[in-house]
Formats: structure tokens, sequence, C-alpha cells
């Protein structure tokens, strides 16, 4: 099967959620800026959560740009990916409403999580698809990022129960450490 339409499917899926995060951030309905302050922790919540479906969207594309076709076990692969990322706008709101309480944290801790092993399995898929020697298995190598962020994130689960201020530092460093542009894939793609 031809990728593009996976690829559009995709891009729309991630579009709408980013819409319904955002139509979840309710208007205050005063006129005075301290009026916008109950608001911060839902802005927070936001800004992490656009951030990270930034980061999905970025590297699933550059993925993307090194696949030929997809196989059955792609479409599933990615339909996993986009389930675990259609629930960021419920946990985004759950945990700015509750300004950053345990249960909403570690549960936004969860999806990340889910969210960062689908998209491994959808990178393994792609992989299988393409072959051992694709230009997509030797861009990923040894991957120590895709190693690390789930590591991360259960120990961002855990310290929710300590301090929600270490668990959304986490959270936060994970997006940073995949904030930094991944020239992998374009550096083996101008070589091939």
């Amino acid at each position: 099967m031809n990728k593009g339409r996976m690829e559009a499917f995709s891009d729309g899926v991630l579009a709408i959620i980013i819409t319904i995060m955002v139509l979840e951030i309710k208007v205050p309905h005063g006129i005075d800026f301290r009026d916008l302050i109950p608001l911060i922790p839902i802005f927070l919540s936001y800004i992490l959560s656009f951030i990270y479906l930034g980061i999905y969207w970025n590297n699933h594309h550059h993925m993307m740009q090194t696949v030929k076709k997809v196989s059955g076990g792609v479409l599933w692969a990615n339909l996993h990916l986009l389930f675990w990322l259609s629930l960021v706008p419920f946990v985004t709101g759950w945990l700015g409403e509750n300004s950053f309480a345990q249960k909403p944290m570690a549960l936004y801790g969860f999806i990340l999580l889910m969210a960062a092993i689908a998209y491994h399995i959808l990178q393994v898929q792609l992989i299988k698809s393409q072959g051992p020697d694709s230009i997509l298995a030797k861009a990923v190598g040894k991957d120590l990022k895709g190693k690390l962020s789930p590591v991360l994130y259960v120990a961002g689960i855990a310290f929710s129960w300590i301090s929600t201020w270490i668990s959304g530092a986490i959270f936060i460093l994970v997006a940073l450490i995949w904030l930094i542009p991944d020239t992998r894939i374009e550096r083996i793609v101008k070589d091939e």
C-alpha cells in the first residue's frame, strides 16, 4: 500500500487532537488579566502536550520519509500510536484542571509511556517491512533516546506520588531531549 494515505490520515488525526486540546481551554468571564490566573496550569499543560504532539508529528514525518510502502502491520501499529496520542487531550485537561495533582500527573505519564511504546512498535514494524538494511534501520541504530524515554517516563510516574514537581521536570526533560532536532534520518537519507 502507498504510504501517502497513512501519512495524510495521521496528519489529520494529530490536527484534530491539537484542535480538541485548544478548545478545552475555556475563556474566562472576566475582563481583567487576573481572571486569566486560574488558567495558568491549564495553559502550561497545553504547552507541554502541544510540544509532545509536535515532536511525534515531526518524528513521524521524518520516519515516513524513509518508507516506500506500508504493510498491514504498519497500519495497525500506526493506529495503535494514534490511539494513545488521542488520549492526550483528556489527560492534558485533567492535569491542568487539577493543578498537576498526583493522580492526573501519574496518568499523564502513563499515556506518554504508552505513546512511546506504540511509537517503538511502529518503528519496529516499519523496519520489519522495509528490511534490516533499510534507511530507517540504519538511521535508528542503537536508538538511545528511544530506550531512555520509557525509563524516564516510568521514573516520572513513580515520582508523581512523591513530588509532582520532580515528575513534571522529568516529563519536560524527555520533551527537551526530543526537541533537540534528531538529524539521524536526514543524514542517512542525504548519504543514500
